[in-house]
Formats: structure tokens, sequence, C-alpha cells
């Protein structure tokens, strides 16, 4: 398709059968527990090497620091020790969590404080391993007195019941350390509530503004298809029957009469296109599946229908997937020189996934304004619409609209 693709261009693989996104950013799997405890640990020593820097550092630059001149240059050396170890921090908790963080600059309270912050949950986490692995000696010195008989069972049910009760403490107290270390670092290295819901503030207005825009364009379109259309086929209409109206002989009057009869049925086949485009009634009375049949029908090119959907979707969804087919096939038939044009409308869970795919000649601008209104109605739903047409084709539309 060409001419007619104002849309987010991305390159997504051709054919059908994607595996859809679900309109966010997807999740990293987690790590095994071997790996995770490795970071864990790893976590002890690189806290234990942040409490070496701050004593050896700290105590040196000290002095420096409280001086009015020297501060500000005694504080930017102590920052790039920190941002140093702070970066090794980063790099742990994505190798061995999984975590991604955007790469944004911190500023440099924000740095030393995460690390004074991190070096202290390091290391109270160094000392419940230690207490842990304690535990565990002990365990086996209370073993080790059973099997040589020196242990009553009194005093076994009541080490074992007091073991009991500080390994769930330890183990309970490793757990909500290691979930602590994440909350500092999704907190210091992520973006902050309060970014992200001006984000999302951002993305609503953005919406927003581009709804009443793509509506404000489907009225002028509208206005033209019925000015350049429907009213010149009109105007037409009339001349026809004034003509018959002065006809000298009747078979002038007949023939004027026929071609005035052919225009009228025009001008309703061009009038139901135009209704057709505001909005198809038979979403309401027939269903998604049989509007999308008269699509097929009314297309100049073969389409071959793949239509998958065990339940009905809401109406909003099921009106921004008609769209989504009906101008990407409008625009196939104008510009693509296709041959064939496969729709895919099939739902994975909580998203609806509607793909057109032409064998055109490809090359789609992503400076038309045909799809404009279309990206518009498809993100006033939080869903996504990409574009994959290089040059050659096949061209690929796919829009991924959430249903829930």
């Amino acid at each position: 398709m060409q001419g007619d693709s104002e849309v987010t261009t991305q390159h997504h693989p051709g054919g059908l059968g994607p595996e859809p996104s679900s309109g966010e950013v997807p999740s990293t799997p987690s790590p095994a527990l071997p790996l995770r405890a490795t970071g864990v640990l790893l976590g002890c020593f690189t806290a234990l090497t942040a409490l070496l820097y701050f004593c050896t550092v700290g105590s040196v630059l000290g002095p420096l620091l409280l001086w009015p001149r020297t501060r500000r240059h005694a504080f930017i050396a102590l920052t790039a020790g920190a941002r140093r170890l702070t970066s090794l921090e980063r790099r742990r908790r994505s190798l061995f969590f999984g975590d991604r963080f955007p790469d944004r600059p911190a500023r440099d309270q924000r740095i030393l404080r995460y690390l004074a912050t991190r070096t202290y949950t390091g290391l109270l986490t160094g000392v419940v391993i230690g207490l842990l692995g304690f535990g565990a000696v002990l365990a086996g010195l209370l073993v080790a007195s059973l099997a040589r008989g020196t242990l009553t069972w009194q005093e076994l049910l009541t080490q074992g019941l007091l073991g009991g009760v500080l390994l769930f403490l330890d183990v309970q107290g490793l757990l909500s350390l290691e979930a602590l270390d994440a909350r500092l670092a999704r907190e210091y290295f992520g973006p902050s509530e309060r970014e992200l819901m001006q984000q999302r503030i951002d993305e609503l207005a953005t919406s927003r503004a581009a709804v009443l825009q793509a509506v404000d364009t489907e009225r002028r379109r509208i206005e033209r298809d019925l000015h350049d259309g429907v009213q010149q086929r009109l105007v037409a209409l009339a001349m026809l029957l004034g003509r018959a109206r002065r006809g000298r002989t009747p078979e002038q009057a007949n023939s004027l009469l026929e071609q005035a009869h052919k225009e009228s049925q025009d001008v309703l086949t061009e009038l139901r296109e135009v209704a057709w485009r505001v909005y198809p009634s038979a979403l309401d009375s027939l269903g998604l599946q049989e509007a999308l049949a008269g699509v097929s029908e009314r297309c100049s090119i073969p389409i071959r229908m793949d239509f998958v959907l065990p339940e009905p979707l809401p109406a909003s969804v099921e009106t921004a997937a008609y769209f989504v087919v009906s101008e990407s096939v409008t625009n196939a038939a104008k510009h693509s020189a296709a041959t064939e044009i496969v729709v895919s409308v099939r739902r994975y869970g909580p998203v609806l996934v509607v793909r057109t795919e032409d064998n055109g000649v490809g090359g789609a601008d992503p400076a038309g304004s045909g799809l404009t209104g279309l990206h518009s109605r498809v993100g006033a739903l939080d869903g996504r619409l990409h574009v994959h047409s290089p040059p050659g084709g096949p061209t690929t539309i796919t829009a991924e609209l959430p249903c829930a």
C-alpha cells in the first residue's frame, strides 16, 4: 500500500499467526532460583565493598566536605566512585534477577542515598545468611548427637521446635530483604510513580487530541464525499430529468429517462458506500463477521478471511476492528497493485489481533494521511497499530486491541 499509512511504523514479520503483545512492555521471565541465590550472595559482597568505600574514601574526604571551599570538589570525587558502585549494582540486578531499567542519569544525592541504603540492606542480608549457615551447623551437631544416643527425646523435641521457628524467621527475613532490594532498585533506577502517572497523563492527552483531530478529519472527508460524489451525481440526475421534460420526441425522452434511472441507481450505490464508511449498520444487526463479509464483497481484490472469535466482543472493539480491516483493504485496492488480501481476526487472551496482509508492491508512506484516524481510533482503546511495508511488499497492518 502506498500513500495512506500515517501510523507508527515498526518492523513486523510478515505472515499470519503472530505472538501478540498485550499492549504492555513484555515482562522478563523470572530467573531460576540458583541464579537468584547467586545474585543475593553477590549482593552481600558488593555491600561490603560499598561499606569499605564509604569508610576509606569517606574518612579521607570527610574533612574536605566540611570546608566550603573544597566541599564541591570533594563531593564530586565521592560521587564518582559511588556512581561506579551503583553501576555495578545495576548490572547485578540485570544479570541475576532479569531487571531492565531505563538508561537515564541520576542525581548525585540520589546515587549516594541508594548506595547507603543498599549497603545497609546488603550487610543485613549477609548477617541473615550467616545465621542461616550457623543454624545448619547446629542442626548437623543435633543430628550427630541423636545418632550417638546422647540426646533425649525431650531435648530433641525442644531443639527441633526452636530450630524450626528460627528457620522460618530466618527464611522470611531473607525473602523480605530480597524484596526490599528489588524495591530499592525499582525506586532508584526505574521511573517513579509520579513519572509513570505523568507519562500516562501525557499519553491520554495526546490520545484525546488525536481522536478530536481524527473526528474533524472524518467529518471533512464525509463532506467531501457528499459534495464531490453524491451531490454532483444528483445535479447530473436533475439535469437529465430536466432534459427529459423538455424532450421533443418520445424516443428522446425515454432515452433520457433511462439515463436518469441508471444515474439514480449509481447515486444510491454511492450514498450507501458513504453511509458504510461512516458506520456500518451490519455491525449492530449482524455482527462483526457479517460486516467484514460486506467489505469482502465490495472489494475488487479477492480477500481470504480467517475469522476465529470464541465469544462476542465489546461494541467499541468491534467497531475499531471493522475500520482497521475496511481502511486497510481500501488502501490495498487503491495503491498496492495486489492480487490477494489475507485478513485475520483472532483473539489471544485479553487481546484481539486484527491483521491484514496484501501481496502488493509495499512501500507504504508513513507521512500519508489515510490511516491517521485509524491510528487514533486504535490508540483511543489503548491498542497498538503496526505497519510493516518494505519496498516490494508484502504490506502487513496489525492492530492489537485490548478487549477487557
